[in-house]
């Protein structure tokens, strides 16, 4: 009999726009140093993979979710000490233009954006059903955002204001019907907004007029990645276990030679004695040559 287990994570198909990748650099694992925060175009830095040839000869026309390619810039990762890099979904931050309700559906409570105040660049997910599974956090009056608490968008359609008298005639609500046209108005509304059947009083906060929020998508996970910018990796530490070496005896260069295949002089060291005015000796040294190489002592001129 068959377990019906079923799989519930899916790889994310996400594209660079709708990310955000910020590098945190430390010259080392002091907790005293001195940190920086950088933040890098998506775009430019990860790039996803495509498959699925299609049949006008495309090398790959649908993204292979989950898997990225991701390029460290030089100018960034130029210096020694470790690089925390981290790809969360792209944060976009704007104003509540309103919390108003539906007209025909008075118990539908929800907020409206002015498309006005969203940055261009992120207009193309303002659209009807477009934001539904966002998530919207709230900054306070300080600029701190709140903590742990958030709203998720599950519908969002074009809308326009209607005027509506309140139950106090001395009052006037404006209330919202949806459109087919397009506006400048994004009428989305939320989860939780219903109170709970025990206590029918306390309707859960979505916001207020004139407040900041921070739009989300939830396409993936936040992921963090630990990189160390060294001078050596193991094959550079191989070369001096198990590299060609040689030493010259007449004047004492040891030179290191590269496992690339062609033995190319890697590192040279001037190898001497310290000795004491009775000629006794006291130190042997091994002094590096920086870039005074004695290309005369290539592996294939002293092997031949």
């Amino acid at each position: 009999m068959a377990l019906g287990a079923y799989g519930i994570k899916r790889p994310a198909d996400a594209l660079p726009v709708e990310m955000e990748v910020i590098v945190h650099y430390r010259p080392n694992r002091d907790a005293s140093s001195t940190y920086q925060v950088t933040q890098l175009q998506a775009s430019q830095v990860l790039q996803p993979h495509k498959h699925n040839a299609g049949t006008n000869g495309t090398s790959g026309i649908e993204i292979l979710g989950g898997l990225y390619d991701l390029t460290l810039p030089s100018s960034v990762f130029a210096n020694k000490g470790i690089y925390t890099v981290y790809i969360r979904p792209v944060e976009i931050r704007t104003v509540i233009t309103d919390c108003g309700i539906l007209s025909s559906l008075p118990n539908v409570k929800g907020l409206v954006f002015d498309l006005n105040n969203v940055p261009s660049q992120y207009r193309s997910s303002f659209i009807p059903s477009g934001l539904v599974g966002y998530r919207v956090e709230y900054l306070e009056s300080n600029g701190a955002k709140r903590r742990n608490f958030y709203r998720i968008v599950t519908s969002n359609f074009y809308c326009e204001p209607v005027a509506a008298n309140a139950t106090n005639p001395n009052q006037h609500s404006p209330r919202y019907v949806y459109t087919n046209v397009n506006t400048n108005l994004l009428f989305c509304t939320l989860t939780p907004t219903s109170a709970p059947s025990n206590n029918p009083n306390a309707i859960p906060y979505i916001g207020a007029p004139a407040d900041n929020v921070i739009i989300t998508n939830t396409f993936f996970n936040p992921i963090v990645l630990e990189i160390e910018m060294v001078d050596h990796d193991f094959e550079t530490l191989a070369i001096s276990l198990y590299g060609n070496q040689t030493k010259s005896i007449d004047d004492g260069i040891y030179t290191l030679y590269d496992l690339s295949g062609g033995n190319n002089i890697y590192k040279q060291y001037n190898l001497y004695e310290v000795r004491d005015q009775f000629n006794e000796q006291l130190f042997e040294v091994r002094e590096n040559r920086g870039n005074n190489i004695d290309f005369s002592k290539s592996f294939s001129n002293i092997t031949q």
